[in-house]
């Protein structure tokens, strides 16, 4: 069994819906996970933001707005009425929960129970379709078996139990459709999947069910080896190992968040990126296979900000960088990068909402300098020690571009680089030259 996820741009129409439904009709058995229909949870938002302001007229306004637009979807989705019927009498139910929702004082649960209904409406109304095209499927909601611990972490051994537990009664269909993004908590209201959403979800399910592949379809023809909205002519990777696609995504590769797919690396079950507009192409494969005296790929973290304490003190000195350290657990933010000196520590944050405390507290043990509108640019792919000259050949795309701190060591599959956001291009189109022999 595969699972595949389909996002917002993928369903984001009744035309879309059909050549999804299409697609996964192959006379295979699959789950299918569906995220909301593409602009659906932006105006979920928007009714959530003017319910926290105690505006309920323009919520209103909004929900209405939103009904008019999916009751003309119906009409464009379905050839036979009873389907038509069927489907607009589960949206006008949910829009009246909006309604009824929004009569309500408002909650952060209340918040995440509104956003849910997007997923339930996508996978509601392309269910109906393919009922309507004669395909054995049938809708397996991810309330039933989807649960989130105290820490907001998914319960594997619960979601693996239930949704087996649901399979099992349930056997003989083609497809399993299902809603990704949205799960319940340990008090049995509706949460959300804070990383990865949809994506997450299908990893999740695969891991679960000991899938044969996960396929994530978007609207890009896999994972890019630069930036293809900075670099012109890049190209897809057909293949990178779980560690790999991990670094690139964290470091500002868009198309999958750096955690959702560890229980598809963790279970072995091999994660392949796929394009909606262009089935036929390969796409991008990220399994646990690790392919030696190769450069992946190019990728870029905006955001950045450096961090350089310079202190005496840590000459010859013990529990100086615990000391650091211990400070930015205190705020609760994370750090990217770290060089050290015989007299300092440069560091990186992305996070900077907390940076005033940490910055006080700091100077309690050097002198603090601090540059803003950074950039981490990485290199990902095989930099294992014994591989003579990758370094060098890496370094040489930056020979004119200043590098305020470099990585190197702490991965066999990256190597980073903090610079100003200005060389940010400059920086990419070198690496692309150097690495790819790719032109501007």
């Amino acid at each position: 069994m595969k699972v595949l996820k389909f996002g917002g741009t993928s369903v984001g129409s009744p035309q879309r819906m059909k050549e999804v439904s299409a697609l996964i009709n192959d006379g295979t058995q699959k789950i299918v996970v569906l995220s909301a229909m593409s602009g659906t949870t932006n105006s979920l938002v928007e009714i959530a933001s003017y319910l926290k302001k105690n505006n309920r007229e323009a919520a209103n306004v909004c929900i209405n707005r939103l009904r008019h637009i999916y009751k003309e979807h119906v009409g464009n989705l379905h050839a036979k009425p009873e389907f038509a019927q069927r489907t607009m009498q589960f949206l006008l139910g949910t829009f009246d929960n909006l309604l009824t929702m929004v009569s309500r004082d408002y909650t952060p649960e209340l918040e995440k129970e509104i956003l849910a209904q997007g997923e339930l409406m996508s996978t509601n109304m392309v269910i109906a379709y393919l009922q309507e095209q004669g395909i054995k499927a049938t809708l397996i909601p991810a309330l039933d078996y989807m649960m989130i611990d105290e820490n907001g972490e998914p319960d594997l051994h619960y979601i693996k139990e239930h949704l087996k537990d649901i399979l099992k009664k349930q056997p003989g269909y083609e497809i399993y459709l299902t809603q990704g993004f949205i799960t319940r908590n340990r008090k049995g209201e509706i949460d959300n999947l804070q990383r990865g959403g949809s994506d997450y979800t299908a990893c999740l399910i695969g891991a679960a069910v000991g899938a044969e592949e996960i396929q994530i379809w978007t609207d890009i023809d896999g994972m890019h080896n630069n930036d293809p909205r900075i670099v012109e002519h890049t190209t897809p990777v057909r293949q990178l190992n779980f560690e790999e696609a991990a670094e690139l995504a964290y470091f500002g590769a868009k198309i999958l968040h750096p955690t959702c797919i560890q229980p598809a690396r963790y279970a072995g079950v091999p994660v392949r990126l796929l394009n909606t507009m262009d089935p036929e192409a390969p796409g991008t494969l990220i399994n646990n296979e690790m392919r030696r005296g190769t450069i992946k790929a190019v990728a870029a973290k905006d955001n950045i900000t450096a961090i350089k304490i310079v202190s005496s003190r840590m000459l010859l000195a013990t529990g100086f960088l615990r000391k650091v350290f211990e400070i930015f657990e205190t705020y609760n933010t994370s750090i990217d990068m770290v060089t050290t000196s015989e007299v300092g520590v440069s560091l990186s944050i992305d996070n900077k909402s907390r940076i005033v405390p940490i910055l006080e507290e700091l100077k309690k043990y050097g002198a603090v300098e601090v540059d803003e509108d950074m950039c981490i640019v990485c290199v990902v792919g095989d930099l294992t020690g014994e591989r003579v000259g990758v370094a060098s050949e890496i370094i040489e795309a930056f020979k004119e571009i200043p590098v305020r701190m470099i990585s190197y060591g702490g991965s066999e599959h990256n190597i980073s680089f903090l610079i100003s956001k200005d060389d940010k291009k400059a920086a990419l189109c070198a690496l692309s030259r150097q690495l790819f022999g790719e032109k501007e």
